[in-house]
């Protein structure tokens, strides 16, 4: 017998996916409510629909009434994770996007690409970037504004002569497109099917734009226009908004206010705490915690710039040590009840012939590089000092499953220069441009240094440092060498590997699906495979 009335079922109905089975969906219209009665579920024994029809129908200000108490008055914080909100932000600064994207939990990016996108439009007569309200006040304003132009100059009219020289390079009939007549994989010429002649043709413009953009992307200016949407629950867009708020930069501060006004619209109960007096402090502690740490480095530490491109590993265990721990915890799990240290004892005797098959064995169970290692691996850590271009950093910037802290962005490193830029024949525009931007960022920085970051390219060499386990190395080194990886990155995760390999020669071997080689046209062949699932799709 239902728990619900004929009547009661036809008001659940709308706010709930059933009225009858023990696994249901919420699908009540406002996202307040949503989580209310997800934290309400917790502290009673009624079940869900019934606490809606008995707490939340006939109350509309139930679910902010819930969050007041909670939140403000006890303090739950995970409460605040059940309200979850999408926010567009369009027109922010590779600067204020990369600050976003340091919250690593709770929040989820999407970042307009570099890679199949020209940023050459302009709107209104001007290029689209960062125009600082302090730099535009001050003496450097013109500076700023003619040194911006100038790198969106030098990338705008290299873009067509870049997608020629690569197309000449890699001319179309040097690859092999898929016949839908037989399935077999033919070159352009020898296509029968027009439909086939078609696709052959996108997918090597595409692929080839793609790696023109590539190449080109040094020049473009930090302080580019992008867009990104952030899909994430309340709590990780307090602290967002509460570390945006604390900048510097009043771009970043203005991005605060903004995202707060929208996610008033729709979760506001889950934010409310960003601007009173908690948040307040919150936001004073960040700038304390900040300044503190420049006073430190400023007086103890003497700089000493890294110049060209470095990725060192730094920090790591003897694989002996760190072969017991990670098969401890691998039998630790499956064994009787035993504490981690008798195991630890134990493994310590086994021989390194059955500790190395133990490893093997392990690694024979991965057959492809979806089938992540089991969280034993994470017991072992690795930190690589690095220092490698802007625009690459972007890239591994997006991996949150580590500990990752970058220092500010400057012209102190040296920059990358594309071997496609020296053969073009731009290598001078390249170095004009580069040089430009130094003399203007060398100005700047003496009053804002902050601020200054905005001019700086993509091409200049960027210091930072990545602190993570074995599982996450597994990860990342196998994704960011795929054979559509952009070639610096793939570059950096392959040192990765050999330093990783070098040290740990028996646990690196986990990592089996790493690629070591170099392609010509990096996204061919992914273009190839989306071509044919849009085949299949229509």
């Amino acid at each position: 017998m239902s728990e619900f009335s004929i009547k009661e079922r036809k008001i659940l109905s709308d706010h709930f996916s059933n009225t009858d089975s023990d696994v249901f969906a919420i699908i009540t219209p406002k996202q307040v409510d949503r989580g209310a009665l997800m934290s309400r579920y917790s502290r009673t024994n009624k079940s869900m629909r019934r606490i809606f029809l008995d707490e939340f129908l006939k109350n509309k200000n139930r679910g902010e009434e819930f969050y007041n108490r909670i939140l403000l008055e006890y303090g739950d914080d995970s409460v605040a994770e059940l309200g979850e909100a999408q926010i567009a932000i369009e027109g922010l600064s590779n600067i204020a996007v990369k600050k976003i994207e340091d919250r690593r939990i709770g929040l989820s990016y999407l970042e307009k690409s570099s890679r199949y996108v020209a940023w050459n439009k302009k709107e209104n007569g001007k290029y689209r970037f960062y125009r600082d309200q302090e730099i535009m006040k001050s003496k450097f304003a013109d500076m700023y504004e003619e040194t911006c132009n100038f790198s969106f100059d030098i990338y705008s009219k290299n873009i067509d002569p870049m997608v020629t020289y690569i197309r000449e390079k890699y001319p179309i009939e040097k690859y092999s497109f898929k016949d839908s007549t037989d399935g077999k994989e033919k070159s352009l010429s020898k296509l029968k099917n027009e439909i086939d002649v078609k696709s052959a043709n996108m997918i090597y413009k595409g692929s080839t734009k793609a790696k023109a953009l590539d190449i080109l992307r040094g020049l473009l200016p930090a302080s580019t226009l992008t867009n990104v949407g952030i899909t994430g629950n309340g709590r990780a867009f307090e602290y967002l908004l509460t570390i945006l708020a604390s900048s510097e930069l009043k771009e970043e501060r203005e991005l605060a206010s903004k995202i707060k006004k929208e996610l008033d619209t729709t979760i506001k109960s889950f934010v409310g705490r960003v601007d009173d007096k908690y948040g307040k402090a919150f936001q004073k502690y960040l700038k304390d915690v900040k300044n503190k740490s420049k006073s430190i480095a400023v007086k103890e530490i003497k700089s000493k710039p890294a110049t060209g491109v470095v990725t060192k590993l730094v920090e790591y265990e003897p694989e002996n040590i760190a072969i017991d721990k990670i098969i401890t915890s691998i039998i630790y799990e499956q064994s009787p009840s035993t504490s981690y240290q008798n195991i630890l004892q134990q493994v310590k005797k086994f021989s390194k012939e059955k500790k190395n098959k133990i490893i093997n064995e392990f690694t024979k169970l991965r057959t492809n590089r979806r089938h992540r290692p089991s969280r034993a691996f994470e017991n072992i850590y690795y930190t690589f000092d690095l220092c490698n271009n802007f625009g690459m950093f972007r890239d591994l910037h997006r991996h949150r499953a580590l500990t990752l802290e970058r220092q500010l962005l400057t012209t102190d490193h040296g920059y990358s220069i594309p071997n496609e830029v020296k053969v073009l024949g731009i290598e001078k525009d390249f170095k004009d441009c580069m040089n430009k931007t130094k003399e203007t960022f060398d100005k700047i920085r003496t009053k804002y240094p902050e601020q200054g970051q905005y001019v700086v390219n993509f091409a200049f060499n960027y210091p930072y440092f990545m602190k993570f386990n074995l599982r996450e190395a597994c990860h990342l080194i196998e994704l960011r060498t795929v054979p559509q990886g952009h070639v610096d990155y793939r570059r950096v995760a392959q040192q990765m590997f050999k330093e990783i390999n070098k040290v740990h020669p028996n646990l690196s071997k986990i990592m089996k699906f790493v690629d070591l080689k170099e392609y010509d046209l990096e996204r061919f062949e992914s273009e190839k495979r989306t071509e044919e699932k849009r085949k299949k799709l229509k």
